[in-house]
């Protein structure tokens, strides 16, 4: 059956997941032609996702994007349905009733893992948990977490790694200019650490984070940047045939952390290339007592070899930040390999009117901007399909029908207009504290706060 899509039967769209992916997916829906009613679901009463509990507390500015997202959760054909879990509240067979397609936005929120012995000891964890931690993240604000390493490993070379990497190392009047969750603030402020290694396998020129990320490690006020010269040195016949901007500026500020003398600051960050993570330490009582690592060269195909030289870095925190996954969404097809739901430019592969976009889509690549696109394109083909005649209608396409059902199942919907009252809540909170922001970081919390 063929559907006209009017304004009194516009096309039904469901967005699973409220992060970038998911907010540019629904800008590219109100803006095409047809008349469009677009519900944006979440598994928290927060929206937007990774720019709340990813994006580090200390980069406000990229934060900013947030103002944009308000104006499309905003308009009128737009409802945000926070506090209700795809596949739990709503299933995917009534998602599939009550609306003409589905566009499946629920990122990455799991993590690779090391594959080394002693991975799990104490100590031990995916740099995404102590992300979520000091993010204020509901699932992780509980966590009793101790800062009593003296040294902490963290394994990767992206903006994750530096971002931990940094939040670690910085001052406490440094950590309260920015957003960070509050029971994040006395844990830093006792913190033991005084040296933080991030490594990479590889060399620098193989480095995923960019260039302002790196460059603040020589802008903080209480602490000095430590690079061996040999780990930075590149063949100027590979040095010649790098076109990437990034890299070469990188390769510039690595170098001058190189030749730079130490201030004797009170903590330490170690850059470290071309050495690999192959056993976690266990000091007998099951927590990590250090951190043997391999030294690599280059083959010619640019893959680390180990070399037989081995380290023992003395550290007893290690955190992984070697890429995310994604998790399946029960009813929806999953590469459990890839870590992403299958398809074809967008459309979930062998489910007319489902679609994808963002990491879920693609993988973990790209940073917040590289989203839109990804979503744009993704949109594009559902409208051609909706233009076309190859979805099918929705049988009970109204907002009420779907209002009825969670409220069968007692679901505390969270609205947009509940997360502007507490968003005017943390904000005001944090003003009053000479903070930006004072995050309310417990789901009961959060539900109290209701804008209605």
């Amino acid at each position: 059956m063929t559907m006209t899509f009017s304004p009194d039967r516009p096309l039904r769209v469901a967005v699973i997941g409220s992060g970038p992916s998911g907010i540019f997916a629904t800008e590219a829906l109100l803006k095409s032609d047809l008349s469009v009613e677009v519900d944006v679901y979440d598994r928290l009463p927060t929206p937007y996702g990774l720019v709340r509990y990813g994006v580090a507390p200390d980069h406000l500015t990229i934060k900013s994007v947030t103002k944009a997202f308000e104006k499309t959760l905003g308009d009128g054909r737009v409802r945000f349905l926070g506090n209700v879990e795809f596949g739990r509240d709503l299933t995917h067979e009534e998602a599939r009733a009550h609306y003409d397609a589905l566009i499946y936005t629920v990122g990455a929120s799991s993590d690779r893992r090391l594959g080394i012995p002693g991975e799990d000891l104490q100590g031990s964890m995916s740099a995404t948990e102590f992300v979520a931690w000091y993010n204020g993240h509901p699932d992780a604000a509980t966590r009793d977490l101790v800062l009593d390493a003296t040294g902490v490993a963290v394994i990767g070379v992206g903006n994750v790694a530096l971002d931990v990497s940094r939040i670690l190392v910085k001052t406490v009047a440094e950590l309260r200019e920015s957003d960070i969750a509050a029971h994040a603030l006395p844990v830093l402020e006792r913190s033991a650490v005084k040296d933080v290694w991030v490594l990479g396998r590889r060399g620098p020129l193989q480095a995923k984070f960019t260039t302002k990320e790196l460059r603040e490690f020589g802008e903080l006020s209480d602490a000095d940047p430590i690079v061996k010269p040999a780990e930075v040195q590149v063949h100027e016949t590979e040095e010649a045939a790098v076109t990437d901007n990034t890299v070469k500026k990188n390769l510039e500020v690595l170098r001058d952390f190189a030749v730079r003398t130490p201030e004797g600051r009170d903590r330490r960050i170690h850059l470290r290339f071309l050495v690999s993570p192959v056993e976690i330490l266990d000091d007998g009582q099951g927590r990590v007592a250090g951190l043997k690592v391999e030294r690599n060269s280059l083959d010619e195909s640019g893959n680390a070899v180990g070399t037989g030289e081995f380290e023992v870095l003395p550290v007893q925190m290690v955190l992984r930040s070697v890429g995310y996954k994604g998790v399946a969404l029960p009813g929806v097809p999953f590469d459990e390999r890839r870590g992403v739901i299958p398809n074809e430019g967008g459309r979930v592969e062998g489910r007319p009117g489902e679609y994808t976009a963002g990491w879920i889509k693609r993988g973990p690549s790209g940073v917040i901007g590289t989203n839109r696109k990804d979503a744009t394109d993704t949109v594009a083909q559902l409208l051609s399909d909706a233009r076309e005649g190859r979805l099918s209608p929705a049988p009970q396409p109204g907002r009420a029908e779907v209002d009825a059902l969670l409220a069968s199942r007692g679901v505390e919907v969270y609205s947009f207009q509940d997360w502007q009252a507490l968003d005017a809540h943390e904000l005001a909170q944090g003003q009053a504290q000479g903070r930006p922001r004072h995050k309310v970081v417990h789901l009961r919390e959060m539900l109290a706060h209701r804008g209605r």
